[in-house]
């Protein structure tokens, strides 16, 4: 196709413009044969500013799509594009009407919410893939970026409580303990008030090795899951954390994993200076 055939899109935002781009691109599926370039303006604020890159999208013969808290300034904008005779689609206006009807109240028009929603969205999917990345001590490197750092014998639900800080924004890195090995260096060298040791009840933990095993077909009854073995990692644990006494230990055995979390995040949050606003 041409350049000349090319379409371009031009968004229009308040905040990022990651909402209205996530919303063409889930559209524009329909028309995988057109030729689409889209531009994304973002903390546009000002009415000079739209009508600037109204003027734009009209010297490239486009389309307008924006997502604008002001009433005012969408308000603007779509009599920019019509004295253009540009197509624009207004993607917040109607809900925002409809949702002022609903509760019977004006919006709050406050602008940069939607920026504000966006950038805690990036947040997650950057701290999600931090703690994939860093999950059972995959690597160690930029280990000193995590927020929280989990170490644990194996099944001490180091990695299910790395996901699920992850998904509130935590960035998480987790590191077993293995018996008769030395604790990595890099924990050395990273800010001690983000360690945080993990352990649990023999008993609990040999039900939970043997569940396992027995899950994916393996023999339950080897070294993995004998109380023997089990004894010595949990005493293995037990020292390294009397000799790390910087770092808070949880027992996890039966606990619920939204409790230690949250206990998890309260003490780091505290020990960090951080703002209430941070814990969930």
């Amino acid at each position: 196709m041409s350049t000349l055939d090319s379409r371009v899109i031009y968004i229009i935002s308040d905040g990022t413009g990651e909402t209205a781009a996530t919303m063409i691109r889930a559209a524009i599926v329909q028309y995988s044969h057109q030729d689409l370039q889209i531009v994304r303006s973002k903390n546009v604020r000002t009415e000079a500013q739209a009508a600037a890159l109204v003027d734009e999208c009209f010297e490239r013969r486009g389309m307008i799509v924006y997502t604008v808290i002001s009433q005012t300034l969408r308000q603007k904008i779509r009599e920019f594009c019509l004295e253009k005779g540009l197509l624009s689609i207004d993607l917040l206006g109607p809900m925002l009407g409809t949702l002022d009807s609903f509760f019977g109240v004006q919006s709050d028009s406050n602008v940069g919410v939607l920026r504000a929603v966006d950038e805690s969205y990036f947040k997650r999917i950057e701290a999600i893939e931090f703690t994939v990345k860093h999950d059972d001590g995959k690597t160690m490197s930029d280990l000193g970026k995590a927020d929280v750092i989990l170490v644990g014998i194996s099944r001490t639900s180091k990695t299910p409580l790395s996901v699920f800080l992850s998904h509130k924004g935590w960035k998480v890195a987790n590191v077993p303990l293995v018996l008769g090995s030395p604790l990595p260096e890099e924990l050395s060298k990273v800010d001690q008030r983000r360690i945080v040791g993990l352990i649990i009840d023999m008993d609990s933990l040999q039900r939970i090795r043997k569940n396992r095993l027995e899950k994916f077909g393996q023999d339950s009854g080897g070294e993995y899951a004998s109380m023997a073995h089990i004894a010595k990692e949990v005493e293995y644990a037990e020292n390294l954390f009397k000799q790390n006494r910087r770092w808070p230990v949880f027992n996890v055995t039966e606990r619920a994993l939204e409790e230690t979390a949250s206990e998890i995040v309260r003490i780091i949050s505290s020990r960090l200076g951080l703002p209430d606003s941070v814990l969930f």
